[in-house]
C-alpha cells in the first residue's frame, strides 16, 4: 500500500497543536514535512520550546522530516509544498495549523501589525491551496485542513487583526471547497477552542476552564483526533465545512 504524504505548518513546540497532528498521522502511517517559525515562538510571552523540533523529529523517526519557513515570504507555501513532493514523489494532505497572532486592540492599531496576520494567517493558506491542488495527483482523497478559533462566535477585542484573518479563513473554506472538489481534495476548517498549549498564565487558564461545562481546556490531542478523521477515507464526503470542536465552551456567561 501507498504510504500517504502530509504537510503540516505550524509546528515548533511539543506542546502545540502541530506537533498533535503530527503524531496522530505519523501513527496512523503517513509520511509528513513538517514546518514552523520556531523563533516567532521564542519571541512570545509564554516563551519557545529549543528543544522541540529535534525532539518531535527523535519521537517520530523516518516518518518525519522537517523544513524552517516564514510565511511572510510568498515564495514560501509553494517551497513548502515543492519540498513534500520532492521528497515523497507526492503530496496527499496539508493541515494549515500555522498561526500569526499578537495583540491589537481597538485605540493601538498598527496598520504593519494588521498587515502580518492577514499574510500570514490569509495569503500564505491561500497559497498553500492553490501550490496543493497544482501539484496533487492521486486523483481521490486529498485533503486541505484550516484552523479557526471560531471568531464568528463571539469577539476577541484584544485580538481584532487576528480575528479578522481567521474568519478570513473560515471564509476560503467555503470558497475554495467547490473548486477543489473535482480534483479530488476535500476542504475543511477546525475550530478548537481554546487549547491548552501553555500560553496561559495560571488565572487565565484557570479562568477559561470554568467556561468548559466539563471542566478542562481542550487538548492538542482533541484537535488532531478530529484532524485524523478530516483525512481520513471516512471523511470523503465532507467538505466545505466550518466544525467547531469545542466541548461546549460558553463564550458568553
Amino acid at each position: 500500500m501507498t504510504q500517504r504524504v502530509a504537510l503540516v505548518t505550524g509546528v515548533s513546540r511539543r506542546i502545540g497543536i502541530g506537533a498533535a497532528v503530527a503524531r496522530t498521522l505519523a501513527a496512523d502511517g503517513w509520511r509528513l514535512l513538517l514546518s514552523g517559525l520556531p523563533e516567532f515562538d521564542e519571541a512570545q510571552p509564554y516563551g519557545g520550546d529549543p528543544d522541540g523540533v529535534a525532539a518531535l523529529l527523535g519521537e517520530l523517526g523516518d516518518a518525519a522530516a522537517y523544513q524552517r519557513a516564514d510565511l511572510l515570504d510568498p515564495a514560501a507555501p509553494a517551497a513548502l509544498v515543492g519540498e513534500a513532493v520532492r521528497r515523497h514523489g507526492r503530496l496527499d494532505a496539508v493541515v494549515a495549523v500555522h498561526a500569526y497572532s499578537t495583540h491589537t486592540p481597538l485605540g493601538a492599531l498598527d496598520a504593519a501589525e494588521i498587515d502580518r496576520h492577514l499574510l500570514v494567517n490569509v495569503r500564505a493558506t491561500l497559497l498553500l491551496a492553490e501550490a496543493f491542488a497544482a501539484a496533487f495527483t492521486a486523483g481521490s482523497d486529498g485533503r486541505l485542513v484550516l484552523f479557526s478559533s471560531g471568531q464568528r462566535l463571539g469577539p476577541m477585542p484584544g485580538e481584532l487583526a487576528y480575528a479578522a484573518s481567521k474568519a478570513a479563513v473560515e471564509n476560503l473554506t467555503v470558497q475554495l471547497a467547490p473548486l477543489l472538489m473535482p480534483t479530488g481534495i476535500t476542504v475543511n476548517c477546525v475550530n478548537p477552542g481554546p487549547t491548552d498549549t501553555g500560553y496561559a498564565p495560571p488565572e487565565v487558564h484557570e479562568a477559561v476552564a470554568r467556561l468548559f461545562p466539563g471542566g478542562r481546556w481542550g487538548s492538542p490531542q482533541d484537535a488532531a483526533r478530529l484532524v485524523r478523521f478530516l483525512c481520513s477515507p471516512d471523511a470523503g464526503w465532507i467538505t466545505g465545512q466550518v466544525i467547531d470542536s469545542e466541548g461546549g465552551f460558553r463564550r458568553h456567561v
